[in-house]
């Protein structure tokens, strides 16, 4: 028998019984097989089947596992919540970490002089890396002072913009009241010691991290930091990290099912491995989400890089993952990513102290990161979306990849909101997306044409889909792409993303 036979086989009795021995697969075999040789070859495939195995004796007991239900957030949840993503500075028990960690593995007071010129040479040597073209950069954190650079500059700003992505994950029900959670390439913690925050401040969800990382600088960074912060809260267990390269999921021991899979910042510095190559590792990885479970990968808003994410994101919708968002495809196609630079922000975080003397210098804008702005994707095995949108019968909305045609006309259409304000004081400027856009498209607000009628554009959340109507549609040669032009007459209106009847035009 095949191992797809077998696979198939398993797939069988599992529909039959809640539970079973892998030994009584045997009768179904051509040949014997040891129980041992049978759980390897089901192993990458239980959470696919959503299937569990627990050793018994010399044998394993196979059960149908159950998934653990949504975590609905309560009124004082909300509450919560809402002052919670108000607090825009690091939780003082983890900024005095940093600080303590970071006089621990130097020697002296974090704050001594020397200290901190080494310090600001760290964070320069790693912007300059930064700007670098990508197959360019080495950006490996993994030494001395980059790990410590790494701490007093990058990490505070991560941990926070980490703070409103899970919010959103719970707000859209996409958290479990039992989760498993793999983050892949967990540098120092920065996942990790955000779920054990964030999970504080919900009553009865409960998260088991399990982090990989390859740098043994970061792994006792990351020892220091979580042994000091997350271990005060009991709803979050955190493993210790996998000392693993990500780019070779076969060697790393993984949980058997995962509800959460995070790729925070580390998927954009595999250069050497071209986009096919990364979405077979993520689709590898996949095999151990839960059919109900989230992929979420995170990378800079810097516009290459953020660019990259959305070609990859498209690559893995081809090989089967739903994109839940921030995309919504409106006429179901496939888009033209190439050009697609889209990104999130929050509201900025308040420097820490160490930034503060960081930036004592004569060059202060070097050393202070305050900025949330990021780009993102959700996968899912299970088809789900956050809107599954498409244009009722009763609208005349042409697909953007046909507004080439419409240049000098005023048209509707109903695109989601791909940015956040673009413009400036004067000019107002939003990225919109409805799936097929060939080059961009832009909806071009003047300050002095706002109304209550449009000012929808303005207000809406990123990602929103809108009914854009009565805008005039112009082409800008000087950036090959598309502007549409917001009047006093134009009225936005968030759409409703139930209708399936389309007219094309």
């Amino acid at each position: 028998m095949t191992g797809k036979q077998f696979i198939s086989t398993v797939k069988y009795v599992a529909g039959t019984k809640q539970s079973f021995s892998l030994s009584e697969i045997a009768v179904y075999l051509d040949e014997p097989q040891s129980v041992d040789h049978m759980y390897a070859t089901l192993l990458p495939h239980l959470a696919k089947l959503g299937l569990t195995a627990e050793k018994t004796g010399g044998d394993y007991e196979i059960s149908r596992l159950l998934p653990s239900p949504a975590y609905c957030l309560n009124a004082a949840e909300e509450q919560r919540l809402g002052e919670y993503l108000e607090l825009r500075t690091l939780p003082p028990a983890l900024e005095m970490a940093v600080e303590q960690y970071i006089t621990r593995k130097t020697g002296k007071d974090w704050s001594d002089p020397v200290i901190l010129e080494r310090l600001r040479r760290a964070i320069v040597s790693q912007k300059d890396d930064y700007w670098k073209p990508t197959d360019k950069r080495s950006l490996q954190y993994t030494k001395g002072y980059s790990v410590l650079g790494y701490l007093a500059y990058h990490f505070p700003v991560y941990v926070m913009q980490t703070r409103h992505i899970l919010a959103q994950l719970a707000r859209e029900g996409l958290l479990k009241r039992e989760m498993t959670i793999l983050d892949l390439g967990t540098g120092p913690g920065v996942i990790p010691l955000a779920v054990a925050d964030f999970w504080s401040y919900l009553d009865t969800t409960r998260a088991m991290v399990w982090p990989v990382e390859r740098s043994k600088e970061h792994i006792e960074a990351f020892g220091a930091l979580v042994q000091s912060v997350a271990t005060q809260n009991s709803h979050v267990a955190i493993e210790p990290p996998r000392e693993a390269d990500i780019a070779d999921p076969a060697h790393i021991p993984l949980p058997e099912r995962v509800d959460l899979m995070v790729f925070s910042n580390v998927l954009n510095e595999l250069a050497a491995l071209p986009v096919a190559a990364r979405a077979d590792l993520v689709i590898k990885y996949a095999e151990r989400l839960a059919p109900d479970g989230t992929i979420l990968i995170i990378e800079p808003a810097e516009e290459a890089t953020s660019t990259g994410l959305r070609v990859l994101a498209l690559a893995l919708k081809k090989r089967g993952l739903t994109i839940y968002a921030p995309c919504t495809f409106v006429w179901g196609t496939n888009c033209t990513p190439d050009r697609c630079w889209s990104f999130q922000t929050a509201p900025s975080i308040r420097p820490t102290r160490i930034m503060n003397m960081l930036a004592a210098c004569s060059e202060p804008f070097r050393y202070v990161n305050t900025d949330i702005k990021y780009s993102y994707v959700m996968l899912r095995k299970d088809g789900k979306t956050r809107s599954s949108c498409h244009i009722p019968k009763d609208t005349r909305a042409p697909r953007l990849s046909k507004i080439h045609l419409n240049v000098g006309k005023r048209i509707t259409v109903v695109a989601a909101k791909m940015s956040e304000d673009l413009g400036d004081n004067e000019t107002h400027m939003f990225r919109l997306c409805d799936g097929s856009a060939e080059k961009p498209v832009y909806a071009v607000l003047p300050a002095f044409h706002i109304t209550p009628e449009n000012r929808e554009l303005g207000s809406a959340p990123y990602g929103t889909v809108l009914e854009v109507r009565n805008v005039l549609v112009r082409y800008n040669p000087a950036h090959d792409a598309y502007n549409l032009l917001v009047s006093r007459d134009t009225q936005v209106i968030p759409h409703s993303c139930k209708e399936k009847n389309l007219i094309k035009i």
